[in-house]
């Protein structure tokens, strides 16, 4: 078993353009994803934002209500248009010195819509005695996540 990277695949039923602008337009991620961004996401930026639960998912936002107000901050790394966007993230903690995790969100067309990879890695650089516990609460939210994208895209216009 992996204990480095997490990997999680979903066929969307939406549009590539579509799929890309709920990814990349740091509104709309917050809102499916349930995080209020103080910018937009942008290659080389540091992304401040806070904790919001989703509107997409009552049972999700109310598993994130616990956590509502608490701030993240995401350091994009790599923003390509309809294909790629990867940022870096921390772990909550009070160490601005706990290393970051990279999350990958792929897109890739397919004959029966958009195919999303997302991969989270580098959990190995993560302290032994957090590394487990984090990588399950991770390896579940991104489940979690990939069934709200869908939602989201399937009712979002």
């Amino acid at each position: 078993m992996d204990t480095d990277r997490i990997e999680k695949k979903t066929l969307l039923h939406a549009p590539l353009s579509r799929v890309w602008r709920a990814l990349a337009d740091s509104t709309e991620f917050g809102t499916w994803f349930g995080m209020k961004f103080e910018g937009p996401f942008v290659a080389g930026a540091t992304v401040r934002g806070v904790i919001s639960p989703t509107t997409v998912d009552a049972e999700v936002a109310k598993s994130q209500k616990s956590h509502e107000g608490m701030p993240l901050e995401f350091i994009v790394e790599r923003v390509e248009p309809e294909r790629l966007l990867s940022f870096r993230w921390r772990p909550v903690t009070d160490s601005a010195a706990e290393p970051s995790t990279l999350v990958t969100f792929a897109l890739e067309e397919t004959a029966d819509g958009v195919m999303l990879t997302v991969t989270e890695s580098d959990f190995d650089r993560i302290p032994l005695e957090r590394r487990a516990k984090m990588f399950a609460a991770n390896e579940h939210g991104w489940s979690v996540q990939m069934a709200v994208i869908a939602k989201y895209l399937a009712h979002a216009q």
